[in-house]
């Protein structure tokens, strides 16, 4: 296999892109590796108490907007505030988490259970014991992400 590398500063991101003539498993491997890697590299700046921390997605439970702060909980419920809009950081870790709400994004693997409201919303309750709401207009693509058809 013919290999090409090219490195500047000018790239924000790095990306492949790779011409196949047909797929194999070490091809296959290959690519699961260089998604790993960039999702192991992923780390949310957050501050607490004047201090900064730097978080693991896989470490988030819950990232909301209180007030006029956007916020996260880790699975001990410690609250931090974050300094990207919401927007932002689904783009960010949109590999783990599913938007619930137009003010919330919760950790797909942090769910404990959901259950249904009479008003037509679903409360979500995270493995942390942290609750919020599942808006009617998220509630279809929730649960066709969590594969609940």
């Amino acid at each position: 296999m013919k290999v090409e590398c090219k490195i500047s500063a000018d790239y924000k991101e790095p990306y492949a892109v790779l011409y196949l003539n047909r797929m194999t498993q070490a091809v296959a491997g290959i690519i699961s590796m260089l998604e790993k890697e960039e999702a192991d590299s992923l780390t949310v700046v957050a501050t607490k108490e004047r201090k900064t921390y730097f978080i693991k997605p896989e470490d988030i439970s819950l990232v909301r907007t209180e007030g006029r702060e956007i916020v996260c909980y880790d699975e001990s419920k410690n609250r931090y505030v974050l300094d990207k809009p919401l927007y932002e950081l689904e783009h960010m870790l949109d590999l783990h988490f599913v938007r619930i709400s137009k003010s919330a994004i919760a950790n797909i693997s942090h769910i404990s259970h959901v259950e249904a409201s009479l008003n037509g919303t679903m409360e979500l309750v995270m493995k942390n014991g942290i609750t919020d709401y599942i808006s009617r207009s998220f509630r279809k693509a929730f649960k066709e992400r969590l594969g609940l058809g």
